[in-house]
């Protein structure tokens, strides 16, 4: 009987070590010491209910806003006010994220605290609120919403790269995302049944938005766990003079890779809005497409992601995050194209396949890429930048997006969104270079200064991004 304890304990601890590598993003992670375990721990596990979270918010508000009786019109307005909000709470994150003690509490008290009350919005409005003004609420917590969290987006960016070793980002993020992955399919496809046994549509909405909240309640204290780091952003009174336009413009104009990035990201992020809040739209009223229908293509994507995950995060690691972005960004403008050929609620299916992969790839080194292109210093002030660059362009893809299907059709959207996404890739290639090549230009860029003082251009040899594939 002894024996059989004996074994039985042992297993248990070959389970609980092999658990904790695994949360921790690999068996890489023991050479590190106690603390960068635990917060890698930490922070997976806030992925993971993060994630969860998400699965119901992001796959289902859409279709919640319709059911509450919005039209199309005020699918594409809530998405670029969302975006608008975002926005202009991003620079105030950053100031915010380079002037306080605490990263990690200005993370949890604005994105994982009032930006997820709103969720319990979401859950308790068709009980005091119905039609139009349950509509304007709604489009109204979503602004709230995004804006919250993109103010905390910056000192979460800068406290995540503290927290993952830079030489192994790649894996940890494909082992993190992959299991975030796992969750998104699993909650989705419960809440996607929980919608449809509910007597109303609404109701069933209302039951999953409290479920979200509990994920996110629980995201939020696992991140509050992590023991921070200490950065080397912290800067003084002086120092914040950097966030004035001028000097912010100065900057960019001397950090042209940076400048050239977000450029294409621009353009690619208004490309993917242009169709990006109309899929669901063109499922439900195109294809006749039920909510359970529609999580369980979601759920496709999800499943199709999860090697992609591992694969991308070995290949960002070996090649380099601008590769990976290369090969996606060119595979993925190919599927607006193929939507104008759906004609059943399961014609998405391939769709799906394919955005699943490539979307988890893309995903994965956008964020690489752009930690690599920042120092402890910058990247703070440079995660700001990027977002506003990025949610400038989803308000008016998402705006131009709602114009186009509202008076040409959803062929319009379809077809802009690819061909946009195809100039982007174009763009990334041309003029965007990898980091460590860009510092090497950079220095022979100077001596030319120097001697001509010709420093607007951009080098030929460039050899070397709350969304994923729902944007498709």
């Amino acid at each position: 009987m002894s024996m059989k304890r004996q074994t039985s304990q042992i297993s248990w601890e070959k389970i609980k070590t092999s658990m904790q590598l695994i949360t921790a993003g690999g068996s890489w992670s023991a050479q590190f010491p106690d603390q960068v375990q635990h917060n890698l721990r930490m922070f997976f596990f806030d992925g993971v209910f993060a994630a969860s979270q998400d699965a119901i918010h992001v796959t289902y508000l859409t279709l919640y806003v319709l059911a509450l009786g919005a039209t199309k019109a005020q699918i594409g307005l809530m998405s670029a006010l969302g975006s608008i909000g975002a926005m202009l709470l991003l620079l105030p994150g950053a100031i915010l994220a380079e002037k306080l003690p605490s990263r990690k509490w200005l993370v949890v008290w604005t994105g994982g605290g009032i930006s997820r009350l709103m969720l319990l919005g979401f859950a308790i409005l068709p009980f005091f609120l119905s039609g139009e003004p349950a509509v304007v609420i709604a489009i109204a917590m979503k602004v709230v919403m995004d804006g919250f969290g993109n103010l905390s987006m910056p000192a979460w960016t800068s406290l995540t790269a503290d927290i993952v070793p830079l030489a192994w980002r790649g894996r940890y993020f494909g082992t993190r995302n992959m299991f975030m992955g796992i969750a998104n399919m699993l909650v989705t496809f419960i809440a996607g049944q929980i919608i449809v046994l509910s007597m109303t549509p609404v109701v069933g909405y209302q039951r999953v938005y409290f479920i979200a909240l509990m994920f996110g309640i629980a995201s939020s204290v696992f991140f509050a766990s992590i023991r921070e780091p200490r950065s080397g952003q912290m800067v003084s009174q002086s120092s914040l003079e950097v966030y004035k336009p001028g000097v912010l413009l100065q900057g960019l104009k001397q950090d042209r890779n940076f400048l050239a990035f977000c450029i294409s990201q621009m353009v690619w992020n208004f490309s993917v809005n242009i169709a990006g809040p109309f899929f669901s739209v063109y499922q439900v009223e195109v294809l006749n497409s039920t909510a359970a229908i529609i999580g369980i293509q979601s759920i496709i994507a999800s499943v199709a992601g999860l090697p992609a995950q591992r694969l991308f995060g070995a290949l960002n690691d070996r090649w380099g995050a601008r590769k990976v972005l290369l090969l996606t960004g060119f595979l993925i403008p190919f599927m607006p194209f193929v939507w104008l050929f759906v004609r059943s609620p399961w014609h998405p299916t391939p769709i799906n396949i394919w955005a699943g992969f490539m979307w988890a790839g893309y995903n994965l080194a956008t964020f690489n890429f752009l930690l690599a292109l920042s120092t402890p210093q910058t990247r703070a002030r440079y995660s700001a930048l990027y977002q506003i660059a990025v949610t400038l362009s989803l308000a008016a893809g998402s705006a131009f997006g709602g114009f186009l299907v509202q008076h040409v059709g959803y062929p319009a959207i379809f077809i802009s969104s690819g061909l946009g996404r195809f100039l982007s890739v174009f763009l990334l290639w041309r003029f965007v270079k990898a980091p460590e090549e860009h510092a090497l230009s950079a220095s022979s860029l100077l001596v030319v200064e120097e001697s001509s003082g010709d420093f607007d251009h951009f080098d030929k040899d460039n050899n070397t991004c709350e969304d994923d594939s729902k944007n498709l």
